[in-house]
């Protein structure tokens, strides 16, 4: 039996009938403005390379790669018969962590004074892969937010898919610019389990500049309801240009200079205090331990969690199908096949002539 470690990214097959909607409706596009030039028998014969079949062979293919990598990321796992025995279930002892990254345009800026320094979102990423790299029985979950706030990744012990998801993160996830860290945090505290003998803590990890909401008063929730809000602080007060690449810098469309991006650490510690959480700035050496530390306060609670062995993970296998199927679409081509000519497969012999 097959089971999936994220049955939701299923639903992206619903696009395997778009797809050959839309090459269907193409191709009958292309038979209409053909017929405008004459008869299809006569206009063959002017394009002999052309295979009425090849087109309808690849787009199959292409359809099958979709659905084979669809099924990849879906992450299959074998979960009866022979590997019935190939899942545990175990009970742990941890804490939930739910992190808030800002992913607006500033967090391209650099971390420090110097514009060609390390950028603000890299730091965040580094920190948080740290701290993710520290939790044992813990579970994590994450949320991006810039001028709105969207759930990367619900809470989860697969620290494996964190990593992924946060390495997958950038500036364009979010349309609206902005800081909502208010927003964000309403959104952690609805993301935790109903769980009340279990710590629970959220990392906010902003430049903290314009913010948009009163996320102080966010901040004072969580704490009433038991969650601890922890704050790490990206840039310096003196600030950075936000870099588009090619050399060029963002333009304030109202002025006409360029955008200087400062870090509020002032409002980022009152966030952090209304929280009942700690503030440290990004840039310190010991800013992934101080926040461990912190979580380390916090009461473990006790969950079960599902591990499954390496024989029981069908993705290498799905993996190595997509890998076929894709070198095989790279040297099928939509034209006739020269040494397949001869061969009539679909018409048949009339008076001895072919």
């Amino acid at each position: 039996m097959i089971s999936f470690a994220y049955p939701h990214l299923l639903y992206l097959l619903l696009l395997l009938p778009l797809v050959a909607g839309l090459f269907i409706w193409s191709r009958l596009s292309r038979r209409r403005k053909m017929n405008r030039y004459g008869k299809p028998e006569v206009i063959a014969h002017l394009m002999p390379e052309v295979s009425k079949y090849m087109p309808w062979i690849k787009m199959s293919l292409a359809l099958l790669i979709i659905a084979v990598l669809v099924i990849m990321i879906s992450r299959p796992r074998a979960t009866g018969g022979r590997d019935a025995d190939a899942s545990e279930t175990t009970s742990s002892r941890g804490i939930e962590v739910m992190v808030c990254l800002d992913v607006s345009n500033s967090m391209l800026a650099s971390t420090t004074d110097d514009d060609h320094g390390i950028s603000r979102l890299q730091r965040a990423k580094h920190i948080l892969e740290k701290l993710i790299d520290k939790m044992t029985n813990d579970k994590v979950g994450l949320i991006v937010f810039a001028g709105d706030a969207y759930t990367q990744l619900p809470i989860t012990s697969d620290y494996i898919s964190a990593k992924m998801f946060l390495n997958g993160i950038t500036t364009d996830m979010v349309p609206t610019q902005g800081t909502a860290i208010g927003a964000a945090l309403e959104m952690a505290m609805n993301s935790f389990t109903p769980t009340d003998d279990m710590g629970k803590a959220i990392i906010v990890i902003t430049d903290g500049e314009n913010f948009e909401d009163n996320a102080v008063d966010a901040a004072k929730r969580a704490a009433d309801a038991g969650i601890q809000v922890d704050v790490i602080g990206l840039g310096t007060a003196k600030g950075a240009r936000i870099p588009l690449g090619n050399g060029h810098y963002m333009i304030n469309p109202m002025t006409g200079e360029e955008v200087v991006t400062r870090h509020d650490e002032a409002t980022a510690s009152q966030i952090a205090s209304a929280g009942k959480g700690i503030y440290v700035n990004g840039a310190s050496n010991s800013a992934i331990n101080a926040i461990d530390s912190k979580m380390d306060e916090l009461t473990q609670g006790e969950f079960e969690r599902k591990s499954f062995s390496p024989q029981s993970e069908q993705f290498p296998i799905v993996a190595f199908i997509a890998l076929i199927l894709l070198l095989i679409d790279s040297i099928t081509v939509t034209r006739k096949i020269s040494w397949l000519k001869k061969y009539r497969f679909f018409t048949k012999e009339e008076g001895g002539n072919k």
